[in-house]
C-alpha cells in the first residue's frame, strides 16, 4: 500500500497558506511552546473558561447559550483549515497533539502532520470526519452545562457550512471539490440530518439554533432553523472572545 503521509514541511506550507485566509482558518504551525497546553485539557474542563468568557461579553445568563457559543466557535476553528487544506492542498490534517492557546481560542499544532487525500483508501471526507468529530465529542463528554446533542451536531454542521461557504467566496475556483466533499461531509454520521444546502454559494439551513438569539442584544444567524426565511448565505458569527 502507498503511504499516504505527507512530509512535516508540505503541511506545515498548507497550514500557512490557509491561515492567510482569515478568521477562523488560522491553525499555528509549530512555534514556541510557551503560551499553549493540550486541548484535552480544556476538553476535561468542558471549555469553562471560554464559556465564561462569552457570558461575560454578550452578558448572558443562561449557561447552555455560553457553552453552544464556545463549542460553535471551536467547531469553525476546527472544520476551517481541516477543510480548506483538503481542497486546496489535497492533504488531510493530523490533529493529534492539537493545542490551545492558554489565553483564547486559538488553536495550534506544534508538530504538523498530515496525509494526502488521493492516498487514502476510502476518500477524504470519513477521514475529516472522525479527526474533527473526535474532538467535539472529547468536549461534549467534558462540558458542565447539559446542552442537547443534536444541537452541538448542529453547530458543528453549521461550522463546517460556513467554513465552505467563506472558501468558495474566497477561492471560487474550487467549487466543484468543494461542494461535493461538503456535501459528502454533511450526510456522515452525525452530521446527517442536521440541515440541508440551499443553494450554488452554499448556504445552510440547520434544523436546530446554536442559541444565540437568547442573548441580550443576540439575534437568529442567518442559518437558523427558527429563522422564518431560508438563508441567502451563510453565517459566520465569532462570538467567542479572542
Amino acid at each position: 500500500m502507498q503511504d499516504a503521509r505527507a512530509p512535516a514541511a508540505s503541511v506545515t506550507a498548507a497550514l500557512h497558506d490557509v491561515a492567510g485566509l482569515g478568521g477562523f482558518f488560522d491553525l499555528r504551525a509549530g512555534g514556541p511552546d510557551d503560551g499553549w497546553h493540550p486541548v484535552a485539557r480544556s476538553y476535561a474542563t468542558g471549555f469553562t473558561d471560554l464559556a465564561a468568557a462569552v457570558a461575560r461579553l454578550h452578558r448572558t445568563t443562561e449557561p447552555r447559550v455560553d457553552v453552544s457559543i464556545a463549542q460553535l466557535g471551536h467547531a469553525a476553528r476546527l472544520w476551517s483549515p481541516v477543510l480548506a487544506c483538503a481542497v486546496l492542498h489535497g492533504i488531510v490534517l493530523d490533529l493529534e497533539g492539537l493545542q490551545r492557546a492558554d489565553d483564547g481560542p486559538a488553536l495550534r499544532l506544534p508538530r504538523p502532520a498530515g496525509r494526502y487525500a488521493d492516498r487514502l483508501d476510502d476518500g477524504p471526507a470519513r477521514a475529516l470526519y472522525e479527526q474533527v468529530t473526535g474532538h467535539l465529542s472529547a468536549l461534549a463528554e467534558g462540558l458542565r452545562v447539559k446542552v442537547a446533542p443534536r444541537l452541538l451536531d448542529g453547530n458543528s454542521a453549521s461550522a463546517l457550512a460556513g467554513a465552505a461557504h467563506a472558501l468558495l467566496a474566497l477561492r471560487p475556483a474550487v467549487r466543484g471539490p468543494l461542494t461535493a466533499l461538503t456535501t459528502e461531509l454533511l450526510d456522515t454520521g452525525r452530521l446527517a440530518g442536521t440541515g440541508v444546502l440551499t443553494g450554488p454559494d452554499l448556504a445552510f439551513r440547520r434544523v436546530s439554533c446554536c442559541l444565540y438569539y437568547r442573548a441580550p442584544n443576540g439575534s437568529k444567524c442567518g442559518d437558523c432553523g427558527l429563522a422564518d426565511r431560508p438563508p441567502r448565505r451563510a453565517t459566520r458569527r465569532d462570538t467567542s472572545v479572542r
